[in-house]
């Protein structure tokens, strides 16, 4: 880039006040878009409601009819080490599979690459306590996250997963997982922290004007298939119970990097 000074009156290039900057770095004190795309998948195959038929662990086949979560309080590292932290209140999505304009949230950060990029599965203890006034967009319960609260339990459901099966005795699931941990240590947390490594897949190069997107996978399967495998048969229904800390656990590891676009 050439900064280019004239002299009034004058079409003289005055070299000793201008000067050319050969180097195309980072202006940190810039903030420009990254996008952050969650591409809900089963296994192998692309995730299709209604229509797509997939198999657990446990040999059970299901469909899905809806797929919505929360992501939320995102922090990236730079390769350098710093760590920015996007504002909060810019900072809670709701994914919902029904809705393509859902799957990409654009964050705004400083200029630079990043290494790691961690969030929240699910909404913050501190969120899901303030007052409605404080509680707006995608986390409006008269709204945008009106099925996705428990007006009875006063909190979110951070993951929300209906199909059929023909393995419930009800010929179809439900699992609405929630549970911020309350006032007290015994109540249900399911609150996951998600941290990914973005050194081997692509670092993104966050730079104004041009787009930058982390592409995510998001796996379904995971969901029934993990350290404790679900069966629908067992657990058709699952909402704030005890049981409900096993698929969330088996979720935590459903998301991965898949590459990024630059």
């Amino acid at each position: 880039m050439k900064k280019i000074c004239l002299l009034a009156g004058a079409a003289v290039v005055m070299m000793t006040s201008c000067k050319k900057d050969d180097t195309p770095g980072y202006n940190t004190t810039i903030n420009a878009p990254l996008s952050v795309e969650f591409d809900n998948i089963a296994g192998a195959a692309d995730l299709e409601l209604n229509t797509g038929t997939y198999t657990n662990a446990a040999g059970e086949d299901f469909t899905v009819t809806k797929l919505k979560y929360y992501v939320s309080n995102f922090v990236l590292t730079k390769t350098d080490g710093t760590v920015y932290t996007v504002p909060q209140d810019s900072c809670y999505f709701l994914i919902d599979e029904s809705d393509e304009d859902t799957h990409e949230p654009v964050l705004s950060v400083p200029e630079g690459e990043y290494k790691t990029i961690s969030f929240v599965l699910g909404v913050d203890s501190l969120r899901n306590t303030m007052d409605v006034s404080h509680r707006t967009g995608v986390l409006d319960p008269s709204g945008a996250g009106a099925d996705m609260y428990w007006g009875w339990n006063s909190g979110y459901i951070f993951f929300k997963m209906e199909g059929l099966s023909a393995a419930s005795s009800m010929g179809d699931y439900m699992y609405h997982i929630g549970g911020f941990g309350g006032y007290s240590s015994a109540t249900i947390n399911n609150i996951k922290k998600i941290t990914l490594d973005l050194t081997t897949r692509g670092v993104p190069q966050v730079k104004s004007g041009k787009e930058t997107n982390i592409h995510l996978m998001v796996d379904v399967l995971k969901m029934f298939n993990g350290s404790s495998n679900v069966s629908i048969a067992a657990n058709s229904m699952v909402m704030f119970d005890p049981y409900s800390t096993t698929i969330a656990d088996n979720y935590a590891n459903m998301i991965r990097h898949d590459h990024t676009e630059n």
